[in-house]
Formats: structure tokens, C-alpha cells, sequence
């Protein structure tokens, strides 16, 4: 190993700590997490075994980058440990990251549009404008809700079905959105839940839907892969309005 290569790695580690707290305190400003439940994580090393995720029940508006834990998928002595996980981020997060180490970052949570259009019978973003058609071939659908998530069989379900997409629509539960990382995550997430928003508000109208045709909701979801920069600012933006008003996050 070339002798700077743990500092780098550690300073990595650092600041990936800093983006992921960040994201926990914008998930709960944006009203998209629930009481001391979901979880957000991220890989450390190279495989996705080693990686964040934030402490069993703690509120998002707390977070701070210290306080992430350090986990390792291989550990079995993980959950017999006083500061072990929750049970079902243990489930969901350790397997996916073990399975799918191009997911480096994995955001799940249960905001009140997206867990809406994850209770109808067909829970599809149907491209119905730029931001539903952002998702679109980008989507895999869960039906398989069991309960809560906290069997190793519903983990390894999830990490299949997720495999080759990044977003996640759980049938009755809620959705996941892995990314390469925290700024792309966040930002997937804010349009998922805008998408789903404006979906939800057209199917309650009860009108008719103009469903774009494949060819140019795959236009439109490569125009907005041409914009990918937005996530960086979009999130840098955010980050900068923590260090004004709860800089603790970086601690």
C-alpha cells in the first residue's frame, strides 16, 4: 500500500462522514423522515463491506458526522454489540452494500409521497412530466413486503431487485435510491419525491393521464443525465446553509 494511501482514506472517510450527516439533517428539513426510524449509508472501501450508518434510533435533526457508525457486512458479531444497528438497516443496508458494491451510497426512507405511490397495486412513475420521466428504465419495483425488514431473505431480495436500477419503489413500505454519492443520492431523492407528488396529484384528479411516449421519456431522462451537475450545487447549497445555521453536523 503506497504510504499515503491511508491518510487519503482517512480524509476521504472524513468527508464522507460530513456529506452523509449533512443528508440526515436535509432529509428531516425536507420533511422526509419519520420519528427515529430509516437510514441512510455509505461505503468506505472498494468491496461496499466497510460503510456508515447512522446509530439505532437516533433523530436525523441530531446527526452528527461522529456519530455514524463504522460497520463491516462480514462482522457476525455486529448486532450482538451494546451499540449494534437497527435491526432492519443491519438487514437492508448491510446486504445491499454487500452485494451491490457499486451502490456506494443507499438513502431509505418513507416520504409521504413516494411511500404513497408505493401502496397503489401498480406502483409505477408513469412519465408524465420532466421529473417523473427523470426516473424512467431507472426504476425497480418490490412487492415482496413481509414485514418489517429485519430477515437476511428480505435483505438479499431487496439487493436482487435493486440490482441494475438506482431507485427502489418498496411495495407497503417505502423506497431506497442508491447512488455513486451522497450529492447524487440527495438529490434523486428530492426529484423521486417530487415526481411522485405530481403523479399522485393527477391520479387523484381523475382525469385522464398524458403519458409521455418511451421514446421521449428516454430522451428526457438522458437530458437530465447531461445536467448531472446540479446535484453537486444543488447539495453544496444546502451544506452551506448547515454551516450557517447547525454547523454542529460537521462534528
Amino acid at each position: 500500500m503506497p504510504e499515503d494511501a491511508a491518510p487519503t482514506a482517512a480524509l476521504d472517510e472524513a468527508a464522507l462522514r460530513i456529506d452523509l450527516a449533512a443528508a440526515f439533517r436535509l432529509a428531516c428539513r425536507m420533511g422526509w423522515h419519520e420519528s427515529v426510524g430509516n437510514h441512510f449509508s455509505a461505503a468506505v472501501s472498494e468491496d461496499g463491506k466497510r460503510f456508515l450508518l447512522n446509530p439505532k434510533w437516533r433523530h436525523f435533526s441530531a446527526i452528527r458526522a461522529s456519530d455514524l457508525l463504522l460497520l463491516d457486512a462480514d462482522d457476525p458479531e455486529v448486532m450482538a454489540r451494546p451499540d449494534a444497528p437497527d435491526a432492519s438497516a443491519w438487514c437492508i443496508h448491510g446486504t445491499v452494500h454487500a452485494m451491490l458494491p457499486e451502490a456506494r451510497v443507499l438513502l431509505h426512507c418513507h416520504p409521504v409521497h413516494a411511500t404513497a405511490l408505493c401502496t397503489l397495486k401498480e406502483p409505477r412513475i408513469l412519465p408524465i412530466d420532466q421529473n417523473t420521466a427523470r426516473f424512467f428504465g431507472r426504476v425497480a419495483i418490490d412487492t415482496g413486503f413481509g414485514g418489517m425488514a429485519d430477515e437476511a431473505e428480505e435483505g438479499r431480495r431487496i439487493a436482487e431487485t435493486l440490482r441494475g436500477k438506482s431507485v427502489l419503489l418498496m411495495g407497503n413500505h417505502g423506497v431506497s435510491v442508491a447512488a455513486p454519492s451522497v450529492a447524487a443520492a440527495f438529490e434523486d431523492l428530492y426529484f423521486l419525491e417530487k415526481a411522485a407528488q405530481t403523479l399522485m396529484l393527477a391520479y387523484a384528479s381523475g382525469r385522464a393521464l398524458n403519458v409521455m411516449p418511451d421514446a421521449l421519456a428516454a430522451k428526457t431522462a438522458q437530458d437530465w443525465r447531461d445536467y448531472a451537475g446540479m446535484a453537486e450545487a444543488h447539495f453544496a447549497h444546502w451544506k452551506a446553509v448547515l454551516d450557517r445555521e447547525e454547523p454542529d453536523y460537521r462534528d
